[in-house]
């Protein structure tokens, strides 16, 4: 590239985000890092409520830091009509508008999608919802473990006796993401076509999509899939097993090949290939609890540490299980130079580069908002201008 700093990928693009929450926040928050302008509309005095989640960060939010960087905050209440006047002008500046408010509450305020790309047509619109404008659960308020449960997401997650919420924010991050690439996919439209278009993403559709598989599973299966815990559904060996220092390593088999070199190379047990309980996939699954005291038999010989380096030697997958405090200082993040500091109300903090890596062009990545931070000066840039009206 000659060491020429090339401008972040979406510079002339500004965002309007009438957001709150996780979905919605997230799915603007990649457009930041790409370099988008993205001005987050929040209630005066109050803001998005994702500020009062938690105070873990130098007593700010940690959900409101992870998904807010980079981002202008304006305070308005749009019930007043100077204000209203205010984002109106900024609309018609705009590329892309998003917004995820209660159910309804966009269309009362005649910022619904139709309504605006009929006083906009470049503008992209993008209504978030939780279970869809139409259908019976259309005004039936959504959040993310709700969700879940609606998609059955949690009848096959966590232990047999009991199920359990994933970690992470799973709905709000598909809807989200899904946001994400429909918003580049209308920009890249409209760029052969000059117009815009009206996006909707639902988190019931979002988390449908990413149970594809239980659901061909179980519709074609002939047997309800239950809970496993750590351990794969489907796939065995495939989950933790002990060691002969008390801890346990995580592995992966994926197909008969790297089945052979597990029992040649690893278990240096070879008549295990042609052990019927253990032919294929399905019968290693369907004897798992057999397989699983075979394996653990061997590996009380080492310790963790050295059936990891056996299976590494054998090119069978396997990871050690880390809590959040080690990932923090994983090596492989380190030694790919994958955190960078951005500012914040609080100080500078440390965070990872987005996934996505563009060559030659390093991420925005640019400060967290204090709530109406920007509004003095966003109303000075939009003040009453009869060319922009």
């Amino acid at each position: 590239m000659g060491g020429v700093e090339l401008e972040p990928p979406l510079r002339d693009i500004t965002v309007v985000a009438l957001e709150q929450a996780v979905a919605a926040p997230f799915a603007t928050r990649q457009l930041a890092d790409l370099g988008a302008r993205v001005i987050k509309i929040e209630r005066p005095g109050q803001g998005d409520f994702a500020r009062d989640y938690d105070r873990r960060v130098k007593g700010i939010s940690a959900y409101f830091v992870w998904v807010n960087r980079g981002k202008e905050s304006v305070a308005l209440d749009l019930k007043a009509d100077e204000d209203r006047a205010l984002l109106d002008r900024i609309l018609a500046r705009a590329d892309v508008f998003v917004q995820n408010l209660g159910p309804g509450a966009a269309d009362r305020l005649g910022l619904g999608g139709q309504a605006l790309r009929t006083r906009h047509p470049r503008l992209i619109t993008c209504d978030i919802t939780g279970y869809g404008a139409t259908g019976p659960y259309h005004d039936k308020k959504a959040y993310d473990l709700l969700v879940q449960c609606e998609t059955g997401l949690l009848s096959i997650t966590g232990s047999p006796d009991s199920p359990a919420r994933p970690g992470i924010s799973v709905a709000d991050i598909a809807g989200g993401m899904y946001t994400y690439s429909g918003i580049l996919t209308a920009l890249y439209e409209r760029e052969r076509t000059g117009e815009g278009t009206s996006l909707s993403v639902s988190l019931l559709d979002a988390l449908a999509e990413w149970m594809g598989q239980p659901y061909f599973a179980q519709a074609y299966g002939g047997a309800p899939l239950t809970r496993s815990g750590a351990r794969h559904p489907t796939i065995s060996p495939y989950g933790h097993y002990g060691c002969g220092d008390g801890a346990r390593v995580f592995l992966s088999v994926q197909n008969d090949r790297e089945w052979v070199a597990l029992c040649e190379r690893v278990l240096r047990e070879p008549a295990l290939v042609r052990d019927a309980r253990f032919a294929d996939n399905p019968s290693r699954r369907a004897h798992d609890d057999e397989l699983t005291a075979v394996m653990e038999k061997h590996f009380a010989q080492h310790t963790a540490g050295g059936v990891a380096a056996l299976l590494d030697g054998a090119g069978i997958a396997n990871a050690r299980l880390r809590t959040v405090a080690e990932f923090a200082d994983h090596p492989q993040l380190r030694a790919r130079d994958r955190w960078r500091e951005f500012d914040s109300p609080v100080g500078p903090l440390r965070g990872l580069l987005p996934p996505v890596s563009v060559a030659g062009r390093e991420a925005a990545m640019g400060a967290v908002p204090e709530l109406g931070a920007h509004t003095d000066a966003i109303r000075a840039e939009f003040s009453a201008d009869p060319g922009h009206a």
